[in-house]
């Protein structure tokens, strides 16, 4: 479930020439689906697929971005009026990703994701990556982008889908040496990411490039940006921002 952890807490303190000390950078936790995998047309079209399946009427990325939440079943619920039953969730569930994995592959980074991946590292920065995307999956696609060496440590679900993420982020940030919640930021496409962050004492910043509209997303009460560069340089800000004794 790790990949290269051992690089944990490997890079010094130093000045990148900006006038940052690398030894107070944030420590980045990046979400995959909508935020470094630019995947929101590949859900929107499994979604559909599935519906069409299902007997659902189509949906609009616009109302997708409005609608989405997690847990999911709570997104089938605000479609149909009700909560599906457990069977109908299994059935909604198992539509959805046999059409997304067959489509997924298409799917690239965000744009410029993986000369940011590049910039932090090399700046003194640390990375992790995680996830709700089923972790058997979630690794092959991080290999093949060939990005996995920028992340020390990488976490995908284990167990069933459509909960949220805060629990799984409470093992993730737990699980990385050298850490500390309080300089830790989320980025994040979803509501879920920045009640995730909050939940393990981290900070969070939202990017409208996924799955949620950007009024859902400022109604969390977060920084809200329109590009993963701002992204950082927001986290940055948060971190350098913060007391002294919050390290």
């Amino acid at each position: 479930m790790v990949l290269g952890q051992e690089r944990a807490g490997s890079a010094q303190s130093s000045d990148d020439g900006s006038g940052v000390r690398s030894g107070r950078s944030a420590h980045l936790v990046w979400d995959w689906n909508g935020t470094l995998l630019h995947d929101i047309h590949t859900v929107i079209e499994a979604t559909n697929a599935a519906f069409k399946e299902l007997g659902l009427p189509a949906i609009t990325l616009e109302r997708y971005r409005e609608l989405y939440c997690v847990p999911v079943p709570r997104f089938y619920e605000r479609l149909m009026g009700r909560m599906p039953t457990g069977s109908e969730w299994e059935v909604m569930d198992e539509t959805f990703h046999r059409h997304y994995w067959q489509l997924v592959p298409a799917a690239g980074l965000a744009e410029g994701a993986a000369e940011l991946l590049v910039a932090q590292g090399a700046a003194g920065g640390t990375q992790s990556l995680c996830s709700l995307a089923p972790h058997d999956r979630l690794l092959p696609l991080v290999r093949g982008y060939g990005i996995e060496r920028h992340f020390i440590r990488v976490d995908g679900a284990v167990g069933r889908s459509g909960g949220g993420k805060a629990a799984q982020m409470v093992r993730h940030l737990a699980a990385l040496q050298g850490v500390t919640p309080a300089r830790t930021v989320v980025i994040g496409d979803a509501v879920d990411d920045a009640l995730a962050a909050a939940h393990a004492g981290a900070r969070a910043v939202l990017f409208t490039g996924g799955s949620h509209s950007r009024r859902s997303l400022e109604e969390v009460g977060v920084p809200v940006v329109d590009s993963l560069p701002e992204a950082v340089e927001t986290a940055e800000r948060l971190v350098a921002e913060s007391p002294d004794d919050a390290a």
